[in-house]
């Protein structure tokens, strides 16, 4: 199914988000020095605060509120807020102790949320939230999604 137009401002940083993983499992099968570990670690610390915690407020903010109130209790909601939490976890802990398991982990867990949110939360909310709503949060989204260009 084509995405709603709203929500092309998420997609677009979920498609951020899958480029870092692939760049993680790309550098780290190519070099797995503590100096690169570190570098990667710094990239996933630079890019959660830049983006993904902007990310996440635009979700538990704005669009989860909305299929709260229109929809009622999401189950997959629950659960998407509760691997942000724990994303935000993983992220804190790289700035401290970064190594390959725990970047890979960081990289198969954004991964796996960006896709649950693209194939089962986007396709389940953008044919059943009235278009109101949809207008008004692709509104929202728009005016205060970070967009970054991506860099190797």
């Amino acid at each position: 199914m084509l995405r709603h137009k709203s929500l092309h401002p998420l997609s677009h940083q979920h498609h951020n988000g899958l480029a870092l993983c692939v760049l993680l499992e790309r550098s780290l099968a190519a070099d797995r020095s503590d100096a690169n570990l570190a570098r990667l670690a710094a990239k996933v610390w630079d890019r959660f605060e830049l983006e993904l915690v902007n990310h996440f407020s635009l979700e538990e903010d704005l669009l989860f509120p909305a299929i709260l109130a229109e929809l009622g209790p999401s189950p997959l909601v629950t659960s998407l807020v509760a691997e942000h939490r724990l994303m935000e976890q993983m992220a804190h802990s790289l700035r401290v102790l970064s190594s390959e398991k725990a970047l890979l982990a960081f990289a198969v867990l954004l991964r796996t949320h960006i896709r649950r949110e693209e194939s089962e939360l986007f396709e389940q909310t953008q044919g059943r939230l009235s278009p109101e709503t949809m207008e008004r949060l692709g509104a929202e989204f728009e005016s205060r999604a970070v967009r970054v260009c991506l860099e190797p």
